[in-house]
């Protein structure tokens, strides 16, 4: 624990403003983003959703809307078809079930098309403030891996060894600290090992080369 302690004090110490890069004004848009963002930057996605969430306003524009259009609006995000089905069908189930709001707790939003864990707990800290869980993408997946936080490569087994030792009270922002950390220094392929200011509590496992 004195070590999980240590490397969040030093991360928190470096990266002091951390936050989501996707741009969102309500619930609505963050769950948007978030499944947009898969296998894609924010920077791409803020492009796409810059023009997106002026044409569609709330969860019964998406769920009204032609396939065809939304994709055309998604395109450059990837995977566009399985993206737009999913924006679609969990607005449907929004507007349907939870009288049009976004809903505000993990079993909720888990229930929804193409929203998983990660998602959910992307929406829930970042506009309800709620620490149900920790988000796990790849950034997160690959620095806490190296810092030898966990020894697994599923998400979900991840996100559970995460929750065992980083105290609750950091959960809301330790998958910003990871994803700052992850552009900054601890990049895939080739992480910065030589400017890392967590060289020395680091086993850097996985780490086959380095900078």
């Amino acid at each position: 624990m004195e070590k999980v302690n240590n490397i969040i004090i030093l991360l928190k110490k470096n990266y002091k403003n951390s936050k989501t890069s996707l741009k969102y004004n309500n619930p609505l848009e963050i769950l948007i983003a978030t499944i947009l963002s898969a296998q894609c930057t924010d920077e791409r996605v803020n492009k796409v959703t810059e023009v997106l969430f002026k044409k569609f306003k709330n969860a019964k524009d998406y769920a009204n809307s032609d396939l065809k259009v939304l994709e055309n609006y998604i395109k450059s995000t990837g995977f566009y078809r399985n993206k737009s089905k999913n924006i679609k069908n969990a607005c449907k189930m929004i507007v349907d079930k939870f009288n049009g709001k976004v809903p505000d707790n993990m079993d909720d939003l888990i229930k929804l098309p193409g929203v998983a864990r990660k998602t959910a707990n992307i929406v829930l800290s970042n506009v309800y403030g709620k620490a149900e869980g920790i988000a796990i993408d790849t950034h997160a997946k690959r620095v806490s891996y190296r810092l030898g936080l966990t020894k697994n490569k599923d998400p979900n087994k991840i996100e559970q060894d995460l929750m065992k030792i980083i105290p609750k009270k950091y959960w809301l922002n330790i998958n910003h600290l990871f994803v700052e950390h992850g552009r900054a220094i601890c990049k895939a392929p080739t992480p910065y090992c030589s400017k890392c200011f967590l060289d020395k509590l680091c086993p850097k496992f996985g780490v086959t080369k380095k900078y």
